[in-house]
């Protein structure tokens, strides 16, 4: 049985995330509910869950607080489920480490399925594809890298480039889409430091460094 916390202070859509997830689960996935977010951070540190569903507009403290609040212990999956649809909301939201961002009205067996997959996905449950170019591999499930059949040891931000050159396998990449993927959209970081990642990763890599091509002022690409 999966645990959701759904902290939303409008009563009718309480009960009624509630009472579809409960029934067309069957009884796979409990709901407990806050209607407001400092109670909803009190849950999300006193109980386990393996899925949030926030509204953004809460009283006491709003999504994006709880959002903060949570990503600083753990990387539960997190949903917004708000009426809030500008952009900046949306890219605020994802900068904080949300999953997955809904716009009410939503349909019910949409949000179920998404909560769904979103929890498989975090406990394993579904296999990722792995990424190959030449004699490189990357497996996202195990976190392994390969570079002519022997394993090597990469930090967190040198195998998150990787995967992102890895999943636009001959397509440009720039600096800047790298620094919102790792550090998010309103981060202010130095593309240098991008440059810095890059050079110690083709170190890693040895004969294999060369499926790294700089693309003059405007960032890398991988190619075979």
């Amino acid at each position: 049985m999966y645990k959701v916390l759904l902290v939303e202070d409008d009563k009718d859509i309480r009960e009624l995330i509630t009472d579809y997830f409960e029934a067309k689960s069957e009884g796979a996935i409990l709901v407990d509910t806050a209607i407001d977010g400092q109670t909803g951070v009190e849950k999300a540190y006193e109980n386990s869950y393996d899925l949030l569903l926030l509204d953004i507009m809460l009283p006491e403290l709003d999504g994006f607080e709880i959002c903060k609040e949570v990503r600083a212990d753990c990387d539960v999956p997190i949903v917004f489920i708000t009426a809030r649809a500008n952009e900046s909301d949306m890219l605020k939201g994802y900068a904080l480490g949300c999953d997955d961002y809904v716009i009410k009205p939503f349909p019910l067996p949409v949000l179920l399925q998404k909560v769904n997959a979103l929890i498989k996905r975090s406990k394993g449950l579904v296999r990722l594809p792995q990424f190959y170019a030449g004699s490189l591999t990357l497996n996202p499930n195990n976190g392994k890298v390969k570079s002519q059949g022997v394993e090597i040891a990469l930090t967190p931000k040198e195998f998150s480039i990787l995967k992102i050159l890895l999943e636009n396998k001959k397509r440009i990449v720039t600096r800047e889409t790298i620094i919102r993927r790792l550090w998010g959209y309103d981060c202010d970081i130095d593309e240098r430091i991008v440059d810095s990642h890059i050079k110690n990763l083709r170190k890693a890599l040895g004969d294999n460094a060369k499926l790294i091509k700089t693309v003059r002022s405007r960032g890398y690409i991988l190619e075979e």
